[in-house]
């Protein structure tokens, strides 16, 4: 058993090492998310909605269910489909999140200037 744990930790390893950088799309927005009974969330305390087949990736870049995440508040980027609907969601790391500015609405994205390569935005 102590021999399988080891193998997963170390597989955990090789599929994100913990300096590597996560790149987000340009359509990617900042906010508070939490699960509240899945597919149902608050977000920036709103009500929101999972789409069918929706990602949460957590701070190490692995696939976590929604209700694993049940009543826990989350600072996340995330991105909206063609519903209005939560697609990919991205739980952040501390250094993520002290990433700023991020625009928090489609408006500030749309008026702000990206930089794929550096991950980082900028206000005109």
């Amino acid at each position: 058993m102590l021999r399988c744990a080891l193998l997963v930790s170390a597989l955990s390893a090789v599929a994100f090492p913990a300096a590597a950088q996560r790149t987000f799309p340009a359509t990617a927005l900042r906010g508070e998310f939490v699960v509240v009974q899945p597919p149902d969330v608050r977000l920036n305390g709103k009500p929101a909605r999972l789409a069918p087949g929706a990602r949460i990736r957590n701070e190490t870049n692995m696939v976590q269910l929604s209700g694993s995440l049940v009543g826990q508040k989350r600072v996340v980027n995330y991105t909206i489909d063609p519903q209005g609907e939560l697609h990919d969601v991205w739980i952040l790391t501390a250094s993520e999140a002290a990433r700023k500015p991020w625009p928090t609405t489609q408006r500030e994205a749309q008026t702000w200037v990206f930089d794929p390569t550096h991950q980082r935005w900028a206000k005109p």
